[in-house]
């Protein structure tokens, strides 16, 4: 009898993703096990139980899932089940946290394929804000933004200190340079628009960031995500649907939540069959989830 493909799923928090869950499922994963309340000075540990229990040749049916709402904390215990592993003792890993990877792979590929429509021209030297952007999908795109040559801003309602402490930390751990802005009041809003090429609304659900009075100060304004599919819309006049549409009182396109929600629901899919089907072990970031989110839009198949 064959070995079954053995996912072990670790979160920091109380519980692993519903949604992570049904995703491993579907991408042929057979046994899915939790582990909540992990510690990054526990990874080691579970990591080699996971490995020497099975051996070299169950090493290739065996995955780690690393998930969680932390993106630093995620990024760094993917680093130690890295270390923890020597061949042949090598399985295939991935991290998701909060699901911020792939929805912010495939919020920055969808926002490049529209401003390659508009203008020809991609992230390299672009101004892009992110409205609510310390979260953990704001982090993660400014990111993938500031290494394809933009230069990323984290947006706070809650303040300056707020969003000079995110773009610190992330900057730091990822090595980009990342800035911040508060966007605590109408007036600060409206400079920060004001710069703005490109607009990523990552609030949470139900929070407009950007009104249309505030929208029609971004006059240098190409495109606008939406990540936020729960009335009110985070960005007046984007659309949960809206995929490149005209956005009325600027000179950009708008992007939906849906539009962007279905790129990532197909890279998080590929990324974890890609983890179950590899004849090598793989080691599965936002990076990759960038390069499968760009593959899904040009139209290839996974």
């Amino acid at each position: 009898m064959e070995r079954p493909y053995v996912l072990h799923l670790f979160t920091p928090g109380p519980r692993v993703s519903p949604f992570d869950v049904n995703m491993a499922a579907d991408a042929g994963w057979e046994v899915l096990m939790p582990y909540t309340g992990v510690a990054a000075d526990d990874v080691a540990s579970l990591v080699q139980d996971a490995i020497f229990s099975r051996g070299p040749k169950g090493a290739a049916r065996t995955g780690l899932f690393v998930g969680g709402r932390d993106v630093l904390l995620a990024d760094e215990m993917l680093a130690r089940a890295r270390k923890a592993m020597f061949p042949p003792f090598v399985v295939s890993l991935c991290a998701d946290p909060s699901g911020a990877y792939t929805t912010s792979a495939a919020m920055v590929a969808c926002t490049e394929t529209a401003l390659g429509r508009a203008d020809g021209g991609n992230l390299e030297g672009r101004e892009v804000l992110l409205l609510g952007g310390t979260g953990p999908v704001g982090r993660i795109a400014a990111v993938l933004c500031a290494r394809r040559g933009a230069h990323a801003v984290l947006g706070s309602h809650r303040g300056a200190d707020a969003a000079e402490a995110a773009a610190a930390a992330t900057g730091e751990r990822f090595g980009v340079a990342i800035d911040a802005v508060s966007t605590a009041n109408a007036g600060a809003l409206r400079a920060a628009l004001a710069e703005a090429e490109v607009v990523m609304a990552v609030a949470g659900a139900g929070v407009q960031v950007a009104g249309e009075d505030d929208l029609a100060t971004a006059k240098h304004l190409r495109v606008a995500v939406d990540l936020n599919a729960v009335p009110p819309s985070g960005l007046a006049g984007v659309g949960a649907s809206d995929d490149g549409k005209p956005l009325a009182g600027t000179s950009a396109v708008g992007i939906g939540a849906l539009a962007v929600g279905n790129i990532k629901f197909k890279v998080q899919h590929a990324l974890l069959a890609r983890m179950r089907e590899s004849e090598r072990p793989v080691v599965l970031g936002f990076e990759e989830a960038y390069a499968l989110a760009r593959e899904v839009l040009a139209g290839k198949d996974h």
